[in-house]
Parts: C-alpha cells; structure tokens; sequence
C-alpha cells in the first residue's frame, strides 16, 4: 500500500477538504510551481466493495455552496466566460448505482450487443478523440475534445461504447511513451457523461494505459474539473500529480506542442480568445514565430531535403541522421528494450538540434534513446514528409488494395513518385529498420510497432486538411508493409 493514500473522507471531511483546497489557485504551465495534483486513480488501493468505497454524502447544496466558494476565492483559476454549470447531479447516488467494473472486459460484458470485431464508425466520425504527431519529447499526442461530445441520449449517443472506442484507439500506443491533450470547453450539463461513466472509466483504464502516459495537458480547466477532482480524491494517489499540467490559454500549449499539428475545434480557438481578451492577455494575430527564419548553410531540422543536399556535398542522407543511425546500429544501441518507444528530456534534445542547426557537434551521452528521439524530430520536422504530401492520398487507400495489388502499387508509389532524394534517405532508414527488427527479441521493436512510431512521422497531412484519426491505421499498415518487404520493395 503506497504511503500517500488516503482514507475515505465523510461528509463533512470532504467539505473541510474541499474548502481548504479553495484557498489554492490551480497551476498554470506559465506560473512557477514544484507540485501538481494528485489524479492518478491507483486500482490496488481500492479494495472495498463500490457501495462502500464510494460513501460520498454529498449534495446538490452542498456542491452549490462549494461553487460559491470556490468562484469567490480570487484564486488564478480560469472559469468559462459562458459557463452553465454541470455540477447539477447527484454525485452519490450516481457512484452507489455504478455497476463493479475491474477490467476493461467486465466494462464490455455491460453490452450485450457488444461482438468480436465492433464497428466504431459511428463514434469515430465525431471526432472526439484524434491521434496527432509527436510531442517536442517525441511522444505520440492523443487529442480528445469535449465539445464534440453530442447531448447526452441513450437513443442517440451509446456512453459505453465511447468508452470501449477509448480503450480500443489506446491499445495502438499505450506500449510506448505518449501524451494526452484534453479539451475541455465545449462540456455542458447537455453532452456531460454521467459520472456513473467517469467512474466506470476509471476502473476500465488500468496500470498499462497510465504507466506509459508522461503528460496530461488539461485546457480550458473550470471549477467543475476540480469539483470532479476532489470527490475522486480519496481514491486516487499521488503518482499521477507529476504529469497532471492545467493549460489556460494555449500559448502555453504551444510551449511543449507544435499547435498547428493539433486538431483544435473552432469553438476551443474562439474560447481562448476570449478569455485571453477577458483577462487581458496579449493576442498574437499570427502562429508562434518558428525556431528557425531563415536557414543557415548548417541548419538541419526544419528545413527541406534538397536545402540540407545542397548544403553537404550533394549526399542525400543528411549529417545527423547518419549520425543517429550509426550510433543506434551499434550492438548495445541497437538492443536497447523500447528503442523508439521511449520519450527524452526535451531540453537535451533542443539543445542537440541548436547544437546541429549551428554545425557543432553532436553528443548522444551513451543514451540509445536520445538519438532514437533526433531522428524521430529530425523526420517530423522536415519541412515536407518524407513521404510526400502528393502520396497522402494514395498512402491511407492502401487498405482498399487486394493484397495482390499491393506489391505493385507500393513499388510503383515508392520507386516512380517518390522524389529521388526521399527515395535515397527512406531507403537509407528502412534498411537500417530491418536491422532493427533483427534483434526484436530483445528490443521488442516488431515491424508493426516501429510501423506505430515511424508512420505519423513517415506520413503526414496536408497542413490544410490536418490528420484524422481514421487515417492512422492505413498509414501505419502502409509502413509495416514497406518494413517487412523492404527487400522486395527497394532497388539494391
């Protein structure tokens, strides 16, 4: 049992402890502060039956006055200018009828209609949760967003089903490091799931979807959020606190996110505009300024493959990449557990690529993992993919292909259309990759799971149409493709 736990807190406890937390503002990503939250929600701690786990004598009035007090604390915590309060249900009675959930597989014998291979087109097309690229860590950002949550009706909208669509899209990439962006405008007492849900989410997400999460970005946070927060406190412990950061405004996102790989609703935009006018913030009319202007002759990350050419005697693999995939093709490189799954610190790696962009050396400090995540940054930010953005298309309809149709139309893709210096320099990786594979007894690097880390980076969207989560499956199995028939594929 882990030291920070908590027993359960009666009624009037829970008050007292709701009123003492008032006194704090939440922490912005722009404020200075060593502590955050505790959120994580630790399963081995609760052993008690639901009824008597969740012993919350909590009402509505009681709720409204902690409102009250909390809005009229002057605390730093932003609420929404048009805010409509959801904090109208009856917490207790809705935790007490909560149905026992331990597994993701009892939350599925809930559904009854539940079948082997479900089809989530209908949730999908909604766009509440969206897979992006990498983080400036180099860690998979998965985007979820209340404001497409429709109002809630078990005739329209299956609660449930949302929630097994959640574990399903996670299952992709809770094996390697990743981040998770949550939206929060946009939730009302209209489209708000009950919190009978949030319970039933809770014990569905276990110790394998919160070990490899390294960062929750909440933005747009509101009272009900710490409403929420302090009812689950009990049962939750300190781990998750770490990676916990509240996001006011989204100028603080873009500190640790690139924005514009982000699918960011219209309405969130509009909302932080406003609030930014509210609490008269300075509005910039353009896009955070780039880390690079104008290249200079040695500047590598961010600027295009022939510039990079043309600026290294004509070789069409740039000077780090060799560098990175030297270092990693070495044996004890090359068998490190996780290699590519693993995030870094995010002050080494921009210092590696100032460090690169000036033409200074490079040091990897023996870290397999810190030239797993340049190379993985130096892809993601080139100014054009690899795989051009004239092959996206073609590229996420290669699961309508018949598999006998494949070889050739992934030969004439990659041998014919693709420009001859990508050709070179994505040759140049996947052979190094098929090395990689090699030794996947002991880096647990298969082609598919390589194929999850290097496609987003690989493959990517228009700047005009942004990625979708639907596309992320045909792009993955198009790189697991090119992987496992590399030798077929690529002209010796």
């Amino acid at each position: 049992m882990e030291s920070d736990y908590q027993p359960m807190l009666g009624p009037a406890n829970v008050l007292t402890a709701v009123n003492n937390e008032s006194e704090e503002a939440f922490p912005s990503l722009s404020d200075f502060h060593d502590h955050e939250p505790n959120l994580e929600f630790d399963d081995t701690e609760l052993q008690a039956s639901s009824n008597t786990c969740i012993s919350y004598a909590i009402s509505d009035q009681l709720l409204e006055e902690k409102l009250d007090l909390t809005v009229g604390s002057g605390m730093d915590f932003l609420e929404s200018p048009g805010s409509d309060g959801t904090i109208e249900e009856n917490f207790e009675e809705a935790l007490v009828d909560a149905p026992v959930i331990e597994t993701a597989d009892d939350l599925a014998a809930l559904d009854t209609e539940l079948a082997d291979e479900e089809d989530y087109q209908d949730i999908s097309r909604l766009g509440i949760v969206e897979v992006v690229g990498d983080d400036s860590a180099g860690r998979k950002v998965i985007v979820v967003s209340a404001c497409k949550l429709p109002p809630v009706s078990k005739e329209v909208f299956n609660h449930a089903k949302l929630l097994r669509y959640l574990t399903h899209t996670l299952d992709t990439f809770v094996e390697q490091d990743y981040s998770l962006v949550y939206f929060h405008h946009g939730l009302t007492s209209k489209n708000k799931p009950p919190l009978s849900w949030l319970w039933q989410a809770y014990k569905a997400f276990d110790r394998k979807y919160k070990k490899n999460l390294k960062a929750l970005y909440l933005v747009h946070p509101t009272n009900f959020i710490r409403i929420v927060w302090q009812i689950f406190k009990p049962a939750i412990s300190a781990k998750f606190g770490r990676k916990m950061m509240y996001v006011n405004y989204l100028d603080e996102l873009a500190q640790y996110i690139n924005l514009d790989q982000l699918i960011i609703p219209q309405q969130v935009i509009d909302h932080d505009e406003q609030l930014m006018l509210k609490n008269k913030k300075n509005i910039s009319t353009s896009p955070p300024p780039s880390s690079i202007s104008t290249p200079v002759g040695t500047t590598q990350f961010g600027a295009s493959l022939q510039f990079i050419k043309e600026n290294n005697r004509g070789d069409p693999v740039p000077p780090i990449v060799r560098q990175c995939v030297e270092f990693l093709d070495t044996p004890d490189a090359i068998e490190t557990e996780g290699i590519f799954r693993r995030s870094a610190n995010v002050t080494v790696i921009k210092e590696l690529q100032s460090k690169c962009n000036q033409g200074l050396s490079v040091d990897f400090q023996g870290d397999a993992h810190i030239a797993a995540v340049l190379l993985k940054t130096f892809l993601r930010e080139l100014e054009e993919p690899l795989m051009t953005y004239d092959l996206y298309d073609e590229i996420t309809q290669f699961q309508t292909l018949s598999k006998d149709e494949r070889p050739r139309r992934v030969k004439i893709l990659i041998l014919e259309k693709l420009p001859e210096d990508n050709y070179h320099l994505l040759k140049y990786i996947v052979q190094f990759l098929s090395r990689v594979m090699d030794r996947c007894d002991l880096n647990k690097m298969t082609s598919s799971n390589l194929a999850v880390v290097f496609g987003p980076n690989l493959v990517r969207a228009p700047p005009s149409r942004g990625m979708s989560l639907s596309a992320i499956g045909p792009i993955n199995q198009f790189i697991d493709y090119v992987f496992t028939d590399q030798d077929k594929i690529f002209i010796i």
